[in-house]
């Protein structure tokens, strides 16, 4: 059985730190969006890490690589509700913006990783 430590994996690093900013973030988020858009970026951003360490701990690198992609589709699913939380003048363009980054650097690191562990 393989293993990978999560914790020595940079995707998994920086998507620590990106959930952190979420939460500093969303809380100055309106108290109406606390079961709304709060709850909802929250879960994504958390789902992110959870599902790399998750993943790290499975039986093959096949394995690996599906949660890998679950880590990815959350962090597109997260990227989508800061930009309607822009749009909705919730955060500014400069806060999605700063976000925006953090999540493109760690989704090319995930896209990298699970291309790799799926093709062994």
């Amino acid at each position: 059985m393989q293993v990978h430590n999560f914790r020595d994996l940079k995707a998994w690093q920086l998507s620590i730190d990106a959930v952190v900013d979420i939460y500093k973030i969303t809380s100055a988020f309106p108290s109406d969006e606390k079961f709304g858009l709060i709850s909802q970026i929250r879960r994504c951003a958390v789902s992110i890490p959870s599902n790399i360490a998750e993943g790290s701990g499975r039986g093959s690198n096949k394995d690996f690589a599906r949660f890998l992609g679950i880590a990815l589709a959350s962090s597109y699913e997260l990227e989508t509700q800061l930009i309607i939380s822009n749009k909705l003048d919730i955060i500014s363009i400069d806060s999605l913006n700063f976000l925006s980054e953090k999540l493109q650097e760690i989704q090319k690191i995930i896209f990298s990783l699970q291309r790799k562990f799926s093709q062994e």
